[in-house]
């Protein structure tokens, strides 16, 4: 969960809800794991993976972990799990969706990474396979205030293309990224190629390949 909302994930997680309770997964292999355009993994391979519960009445809860390494020392943090729940609604052809997340690093040794956030996100899709996304967190712990925005194009059954901007308004420097990329499914399997970078400086950007698959 713990990664930068495009509207192919909004959409996913504001459609209306099915009447019946659901439970799904998902599992990927990534390059590098990032977050807010910023790479978790020091730009190496990640594994990830969740489950969901849609309860067929808007509500939904659901966990996801993936594998980090902040600063090249093992004995720092490896994994990242995070617990998220919320009410995904349409109102006037807007999809919605208002929840919370905590985030926990359970073999941090050396500080207290674990944080939690509020988060609010919209999103519309158009005629045409076009639409837009955006989301809102904050975070009152660290005093943090996040925003992104995100755009998709369907060009086919089976090919997408987005792009994605976020910046904190508040907190960690106020920084800003941005991402661009496309995703491909063939055979049940999502196959994502993607730019990140960021205003940090540094060596910061990189291209990410990544292979998910949803059950």
């Amino acid at each position: 969960m713990r990664k930068l909302l495009v509207l192919g994930a909004l959409v996913a997680a504001t459609a209306t809800p099915a009447l019946a309770q659901e439970v799904s997964g998902n599992v990927t292999l990534t390059t590098d794991y990032h977050w807010r355009n910023v790479t978790q993994s020091n730009q190496d391979l990640a594994v990830q993976g969740g489950f969901d519960v849609d309860f067929g009445t808007g509500f939904y809860l659901g966990t996801w972990a993936s594998t980090v390494d902040f600063n090249n020392d093992p004995d720092d943090t490896n994994v990242e799990i995070d617990f998220y729940g919320g009410y995904a609604f349409s109102a006037g052809g807007v999809d919605l969706d208002f929840g919370a997340i905590y985030y926990v690093y359970p073999d941090s040794e050396t500080s207290d990474l674990d944080f939690f956030e509020l988060y609010a996100a919209v999103g519309r899709e158009f005629e045409g396979g076009f639409g837009l996304g955006g989301s809102l967190n904050w975070d009152p712990d660290n005093e943090t205030v996040y925003a992104d925005i995100s755009g998709a194009f369907a060009v086919s059954d089976v090919l997408s293309i987005d792009a994605g901007y976020g910046t904190y308004l508040e907190g960690f420097g106020e920084y800003a990224g941005w991402n661009l990329g496309g995703t491909y499914s063939v055979a049940g399997v999502d196959l994502d190629l993607r730019y990140y970078d960021n205003d940090i400086g540094g060596d910061q950007d990189n291209v990410v390949f990544s292979i998910s698959k949803s059950m």
